[in-house]
């Protein structure tokens, strides 16, 4: 069944924003995007709109233009992302929201799918309306985004857990009320998971980042370790680097097994759906390792065979899970208000709402 049918969405508007995020989710998230697949057909493009939105941001920070500098990134993503929070907080139409001036500037690492020119704000919008997400967990991620273009590095491990909570742990917390939790007691194992997959691309990311002039793991490992940028620069994987980069796996290892208890306080369609992700993330260590540590010349990544081992199995589990769930492959708001009205919020697995609105530390 397309997942816009299933999730109630008509509006030709809609439609293609929410296209232009799924394609950004299937090019650049391909283990997050093939974990989607698993969920239910409905919740599938409010995950692609988070994804598009988030990847956007991104985009403006990194990939806007080699001729640009930060000033005109910082501009770009500023003018950009309040015009968001504008529409947002004004209660806009999500299907009567467009980017402005700022769109053309935007991600040249668009799709390749000729959508370059649609903005991926209405989907966005329409999905946090639909699920009554904070709007404060979107402006904390626009803040860590912005810093990615006057911070070069973090001293400590605090400081970094600073810049993640905007990053990746509001990028879990909103999750949740798509994913159904019973209750609020998922909101803790959803930050700890959203750092843990952040901390697992920072391990994987050292050299690549580093060619981008920053440096995401804590000063103080570093030098823990006898390890100076310069060094990380040269390429050479030696034995300090080695032991820093197994030290980082050791710690972000803690924060998956932190964080694993909160898959069961999922609704059951959605358990398979994260269980997928948590596994192939978590395997990026195991990756880092079989190469030798060797992340400062060259991307690991987890081989698709192992992705798919993971996946297939998944998938029929997740399949039989839909079979057993009453609202099935639908959107179990039936379509209601879903073309530019306000949000249902999230039903918990035991049917009551869900908010994610508490504040922690991506």
């Amino acid at each position: 069944m397309n997942s816009l049918a299933a999730a109630g969405i008509t509006d030709p508007r809609l439609r293609a924003s929410y296209a232009r995020a799924r394609d950004l989710h299937a090019a650049h998230g391909r283990t997050y995007y093939l974990a989607t697949l698993l969920l239910p057909a409905w919740k599938r493009p409010h995950v692609h709109a988070l994804y598009g939105f988030a990847r956007y941001a991104d985009d403006l920070v990194d990939d806007l233009g080699a001729q640009l500098g930060n000033a005109e990134r910082a501009a770009a993503l500023r003018t950009w992302g309040e015009r968001f929070l504008t529409a947002l907080r004004a209660g806009a139409p999500a299907h009567a929201v467009d980017a402005g001036p700022g769109q053309a500037a935007g991600s040249g690492s668009g799709s390749g799918s000729g959508s370059g020119d649609v903005s991926v704000l209405p989907a966005t919008i329409h999905t946090i309306q639909r699920f009554a997400l904070d709007p404060d967990h979107f402006a904390a991620f626009l803040t860590s985004m912005a810093m990615d273009l006057t911070v070069t590095g973090y001293a400590t491990w605090e400081d970094l857990v600073g810049y993640m909570y905007g990053s990746a742990a509001v990028i879990g917390l909103q999750m949740v009320p798509l994913l159904e939790p019973v209750d609020d007691s998922a909101l803790p194992y959803a930050r700890d998971l959203g750092i843990a997959f952040q901390l697992a691309n920072f391990i994987r990311d050292v050299g690549e980042d580093l060619r981008r002039g920053r440096v995401y793991l804590p000063a103080e490992s570093l030098e823990l370790f006898g390890v100076t940028r310069e060094r990380l620069a040269a390429g050479v994987v030696d034995g300090p680097v080695r032991r820093l980069l197994a030290f980082e796996i050791s710690r972000a290892r803690e924060l998956f097994r932190c964080a694993e208890p909160g898959i069961r306080l999922l609704h059951p369609t959605s358990r398979d759906c994260m269980r997928t992700a948590f596994v192939l993330y978590r395997a990026i260590l195991d990756e880092v390792e079989r190469a030798d540590y060797r992340v400062l010349d060259q991307r690991v990544s987890v081989a698709m065979r192992r992705r798919l081992a993971v996946a297939g199995p998944a998938l029929v589990r997740a399949h039989r899970a839909r079979r057993h769930d009453p609202g099935g492959d639908h959107d179990p708001g039936g379509g209601h208000g879903l073309d530019g009205g306000h949000g249902l919020g999230s039903r918990g697995a035991g049917g009551g709402r869900v908010q994610s609105s508490s504040r922690p530390p991506r």
